[in-house]
């Protein structure tokens, strides 16, 4: 087996398998907007994309481009190095090797051991463990990595593409998150009303910081779900002790009611408006992204609510063109400066998932 080892300036993105090319566009244009030079390179299916640079200043690129501005990236890191036709009897000694030439000068502060979330990836996930293990102790061993985690050292990832074939990365823990590929372990709950809170539920882990989830979600402020039934989001909003009125003309599921902060309008999602003032809508009404757009943006610009969470429906093709268009409708048609963070979240499909807050 011919080993090759390749040190590969440039970025690299976990996605949502099927959402490469979504997320190979957005890299570009965001990268060109940053004055980023480089090519994006991703194959269908394969749950990642890179961003290869024309120049080796990969951290400047790494600062340009975040994590937190990019919507189909559930994870967005410094790429170091890329290593193919590896012995499989042997990954870990010529995978220190290499990391003993690129390794910070303090060494990394922690290490995650990732695949893709591809049907080819997840079957990687015993691999990705006991890997991780035995790498995790000669790394130790070597200096390269301290003994116990140190949140305020970088981040080493492995990316386990097979099992010869490896990415290595670097992630700065204050702008990219340290879950194993960019996704929040959820339970459901057995009481939930349906799947859909864990996309709720998400949304606020991955779109909020702790601090702004503090601020802007304290008992007994007030909320809208538009589209409620069965009522999912509602309760999510209920369990932070939140007052929500749930409106659909559909019926609400019972754990859903039974929390005592639930009211339930028959109404119409997009005709309804509140008597006065609300600090938060929420929405995931199944709609045509534009139309859901244009009505969180009147609900925006006419103080309806401080802030809203909804989500967009996006068609089969041209998602990346729809979805820009989606927002730069919220921006232009809001009524003035407006914060705006946007996530493919791990529970969502042919979705986004927004967060809007007037500036």
């Amino acid at each position: 087996m011919n080993q090759s080892s390749t040190d590969r300036p440039g970025l690299l993105a976990w996605c949502r398998p099927g959402f490469e090319g979504e997320m190979a566009a957005e890299l570009g244009e965001r990268a060109t907007a940053a004055g980023v030079a480089g090519y994006a390179r991703a194959q269908r299916g394969d749950g990642y994309a890179l961003f290869l640079l024309h120049e080796d200043d990969d951290g400047a690129a790494a600062r340009a481009l975040t994590w937190r501005q990019m919507i189909f990236a559930r994870q967005l890191l410094r790429l170091r190095a890329e290593l193919r036709g590896l012995d499989t009897t042997d990954r870990v000694t010529p995978v220190v090797e290499t990391l003993s030439r690129i390794a910070p000068r303090s060494g990394w502060g922690d290490l995650l051991v990732e695949h893709p979330d591809s049907d080819s990836g997840r079957q990687l996930a015993g691999l990705a463990r006991a890997f991780g293990n035995a790498l995790r102790a000669a790394l130790r061993k070597q200096g390269l990595l301290s003994p116990q985690p140190v949140s305020t050292r970088a981040r080493l990832h492995v990316g386990l593409l097979a099992g010869d074939h490896l990415l290595l990365a670097q992630g700065d823990p204050a702008h990219c998150p340290d879950w194993p590929g960019g996704v929040p372990r959820l339970r459901m709950l057995r009481d939930a009303p349906s799947r859909s809170a864990l996309k709720l539920e998400e949304a606020l882990m991955v779109l909020l910081t702790t601090g702004e989830r503090e601020r802007w979600m304290q008992p007994g402020m007030r909320a809208a779900d538009l589209g409620a039934a069965p009522g999912g989001w509602s309760w999510v909003l209920a369990r932070e002790h939140l007052r929500v009125s749930a409106v659909d003309n559909g019926p609400m599921a019972e754990s859903a009611m039974a929390t005592g902060l639930i009211d339930h309008l028959r109404a119409d999602g997009f005709t309804w408006q509140p008597p006065k003032p609300l600090d938060w809508m929420v929405c995931d009404m199944v709609e045509q992204p534009i139309r859901v757009a244009a009505r969180m943006a009147t609900w925006l610009r006419e103080g309806w609510c401080r802030q809203a969470i909804f989500n967009l429906k996006l068609p089969m093709k041209k998602r990346w063109e729809e979805t820009r268009r989606c927002l730069d409708l919220l921006e232009n048609e809001s009524g003035g400066p407006l914060e705006l963070r946007a996530k493919q979240l791990y529970h969502d499909r042919e979705e986004i998932t927004v967060f809007a807050r007037r500036s």
